[in-house]
């Protein structure tokens, strides 16, 4: 390989993957004790498919805020209420680990 076609990782070349925050999701939805484990899966709506309310479902975020070491601001978090949506918002996060 040519030397001038070598460059140095920037941290996006070290991003999650999006399978990797889904099953990370889904591991921390699986593990908040309202939650069935049964019946979470990719597309699970917090409130209609997991039974969770509006302070569960902060408890959730918090846990992911924790997951992936990122803070999410309260204008952003009122948004997330399903598995996709919390998807979508780590996987486009450039600071999510």
């Amino acid at each position: 390989m040519a030397r001038w076609l070598v460059r140095p990782m920037s941290s996006h070349d070290a991003h999650l993957t999006r399978d990797e925050v889904v099953d990370r999701l889904v591991d921390v939805l699986k593990s908040h004790p309202k939650v069935d484990p049964s019946k979470v899966n990719p597309e699970a709506h917090f409130e209609k498919d997991l039974g969770l309310d509006s302070l569960d479902t902060v408890e959730v975020v918090m846990a992911i805020e924790e997951e992936f070491k990122l803070e999410i601001p309260d204008q952003e978090a009122n948004k997330i209420d399903s598995l996709p949506l919390a998807v979508e918002y780590v996987a486009n996060h450039p600071m999510a680990a």
